[in-house]
């Protein structure tokens, strides 16, 4: 199978939810919730593709040639790659049920699995939207971050459970989904979380806690001083506010307040290897990727997700090589330019 196969039957089996566009950009699905697009007008997705193309990177080519080292550690395992599938959820609300909630950890999961990674998995406004993801971390002993959404906190300390049993490496909590429009029509009951209640959670488990949907150094400060490991610095892929900026913009401001020693990722709107460099120049440490990822399961399934992990990992290669860049640690605010 080939990448552009891949494309060719998600065409098929995503329509007419998602359009597999030749850039995924939101213009063509803006306002569609439930489904693939962002919120109202759709300017908080479209927003970030017209970020990650005013920023350029310095070329050079003149050093001792070399193969790029696109390795990373994180929650103490060794990966291929500094980016990584972002969880969705909802495959019936905002895709075309053709798979499964569970289908789709276990390709997401298993694709990732086959190159080195792991991916981010879903919740949803039914139980089994995370229950039946369970086994998929099982399979890969482990290797994935479970992401639940932002419930009253027995239901949180029953999901971690859950995590814990099933011995994977960490779990995240997407905060930015506390006014998803999903959640609200089916009438479950999501918040907002106060740092108190962050380190409550934190206090309550071994595993490293990944706090997704912070967008300002005020809210990063407050999740490193209540135990996470990390935030994912995100506006829910442009589906809840509609005038929010691109994530990655915020990544100097963040990464100044918080030092270089907290985890930071960041997703919204990075669709190729040049946009990886960027994020990991302006202050990331990895990134998360969602609708081109669910266009890969659905097109390709496990293998598609392989396929599409492999082109972007050799983009990424090859712009380090020609920024002279051997390793992650390499990428800095020096290499690119606005």
């Amino acid at each position: 199978m080939t990448y552009e196969e891949v494309l060719e039957n998600a065409r098929k089996v995503l329509a007419p939810k998602c359009r597999v566009c030749p850039e995924c950009n939101g213009l063509a699905c803006k306002g569609e919730i439930p489904g693939c697009g962002g919120v109202a007008s759709g300017r908080a997705f479209t927003v970030c593709r017209e970020f990650f193309k005013t920023i350029k990177v310095e070329m050079d080519a003149v050093h001792p040639h070399f193969e790029a080292d696109t390795s990373i550690e994180l929650f103490g395992h060794k990966f291929s790659v500094p980016f990584f599938p972002a969880p969705i959820g909802g495959m019936g609300l905002n895709y075309t049920n053709y798979l499964t909630e569970a289908d789709y950890a276990k390709m997401i999961c298993s694709g990732t699995h086959e190159c080195g990674s792991f991916g981010f998995t879903g919740d949803g406004p039914k139980d089994d939207y995370f229950t039946s993801t369970i086994p998929a971390f099982k399979e890969v002993d482990g290797l994935a971050v479970p992401t639940m959404k932002p419930w009253e906190l027995d239901k949180i300390k029953k999901q971690i459970r859950m995590v814990e049993e099933a011995g994977t490496m960490a779990f995240a909590m997407d905060i930015d989904s506390a006014a998803l429009i999903n959640l609200k029509l089916l009438g479950k009951p999501v918040t907002t979380k106060p740092a108190e209640e962050l380190a409550e959670i934190a206090s309550c488990t071994k595993l490293p806690f990944v706090v997704k949907g912070v967008m300002t150094a005020k809210s990063a400060e407050l999740c490193k001083k209540a135990g996470a490991y990390g935030i994912v610095v995100s506006t829910h892929g442009g589906r809840i506010l509609e005038d929010t900026p691109c994530p990655a913009s915020k990544l100097q401001e963040i990464r100044a307040a918080v030092g270089k020693d907290f985890k930071i990722f960041v997703d919204g709107g990075i669709r190729t290897g040049a946009d990886v460099f960027k994020c990991i120049a302006l202050g990331a440490d990895a990134v998360l990727i969602g609708r081109p990822y669910a266009i890969a399961a659905h097109g390709g399934g496990a293998e598609g997700v392989a396929l599409y992990t492999k082109k972007i990992m050799a983009q990424l290669k090859e712009i380090m090589l020609m920024t002279d860049c051997p390793t992650l640690a390499d990428i800095t605010a020096l290499k690119i330019r606005f």
